[in-house]
């Protein structure tokens, strides 16, 4: 399917020369690349994800830099940072906090968790059991907490920049929709180039660089540039083009990308354009940030999609006219006239006869000479 691509008449009309903060945003850009060397794009990915109001998943090998870009993303914009390495026993109150009995009030006291912090790095996020992931889902939507029976507000601006390992490792437990599509963007750093790779091996440990950064910006600043964000102006051509994107993911075969989907999208390039020192939005910067914006929701669509129809399959039993036919699979050369019998749902191969070329001493087959090859057993 070929989507049309949007006029530029409607933006054009709302063009404004610069946006107030280009600069900064420029100075944001450097200190981070200065870090997080040979990864560019994935650190502008990453800026658009916070100026956008949206939580970040980094999902890559061990060893690539996914905890230092954390790291360097919060040092940078002054925020405070907490990190929480995610393991097998981890509860929902290591993350969340607990209420602790005090003896000399004769009271509960609450004693809040690094959830509640600006910026919470969730450090290898799928090594957690599906009760601990599922702590985040309400501080992630609506950027509160409830325990214990209150409610307790997190700081604004607030950001969950998780890790991820592929799914293919040991011990890690697959995030499930509801928590990827809280996600606004999905990044992988990838390996370096030769050059940028040369520069690590000769710059040292970055991390010991982070004790020198300074805060390019503070949380009022940081906040400002999220309302220029959200009034960046988006063109009625350009709906269109968000409209047919989403109807163009929306098959038989998959349930495709959700509303909520389609508004995440246009946050993340609403901010792509603001790093581009621009008031409204082009198809350009939908194009830039629509794969990250959405390749984590199609795929656990398409693939739970998949599923259902294998397991529907795999539950069909074998009608009457069916059961009469002969085996589908392959039989012996001296079986091929025989019929299968069906046990359990489905086929079962007859067994052959014994081959006359075994012995009762040898179980195995001896080809002869004469006798190339056994009908029976080879």
């Amino acid at each position: 399917m070929k989507l049309p691509f949007p006029a530029h008449a409607d933006a054009v009309s709302h063009v404004v020369p610069a946006v107030a903060g280009t600069d900064l945003l420029q100075r944001l850009t450097t200190q981070i690349e200065a870090i997080v060397v040979g990864a560019p794009h994935a650190v502008r990915l990453a800026l658009a994800c916070l100026i956008g109001r949206g939580h970040l998943l980094i999902e890559d090998l061990p060893g690539v830099g996914k905890t230092t870009l954390a790291q360097t993303l919060a040092t940078t914009l002054g925020l405070s940072f907490q990190r929480v390495q995610f393991t097998s026993d981890l509860l929902p109150a290591d993350i969340l906090g607990v209420s602790v009995y005090n003896t000399q009030t004769g009271t509960f006291t609450f004693h809040p968790g690094p959830i509640f912090s600006s910026v919470l790095l969730a450090d290898e996020i799928n090594r957690a059991p599906p009760k601990t992931q599922s702590a985040l889902l309400e501080a992630m939507e609506e950027r509160q907490v409830s325990v214990e029976g209150a409610t307790r507000p997190l700081p604004d601006p607030f950001f969950v920049i998780a890790t991820q390992n592929p799914t293919e490792q040991a011990g890690v437990f697959p995030l499930p929709e509801s928590q990827l599509d809280r996600f606004l963007l999905r990044i992988s750093l990838g390996f370096p180039d030769a050059r940028a790779e040369r520069e690590l091996l000769t710059g040292g440990d970055r991390r010991a660089r982070l004790a020198h950064l300074s805060a390019v910006i503070t949380p009022a600043r940081l906040r400002e540039l999220q309302h220029e964000a959200q009034r960046a102006h988006v063109s009625a051509a350009l709906l269109d083009y968000v409209q047919a994107l989403l109807a163009a993911t929306r098959t038989r075969a998959a349930p495709g990308l959700s509303p909520r989907a389609g508004l995440m999208l246009l946050a993340a390039a609403r901010a792509w354009s603001l790093l581009a020192g621009r008031a409204y939005v082009l198809p350009e910067d939908l194009q830039a940030v629509f794969v990250p914006a959405t390749a984590h929701r199609l795929t656990h669509s398409r693939l739970g999609a998949r599923a259902a129809r294998k397991s529907r399959r795999r539950s069909c039993a074998p009608s009457r006219s069916e059961r009469s036919r002969p085996c589908p699979r392959r039989l012996h050369p001296q079986a091929a006239g025989s019929s299968c019998a069906p046990a359990g749902g489905g086929w079962r191969r007859p067994t052959p006869a014994r081959c006359s070329s075994r012995t009762a001493a040898s179980t195995s087959c001896r080809r002869d000479a004469a006798s190339p090859s056994c009908a029976r057993c080879c």
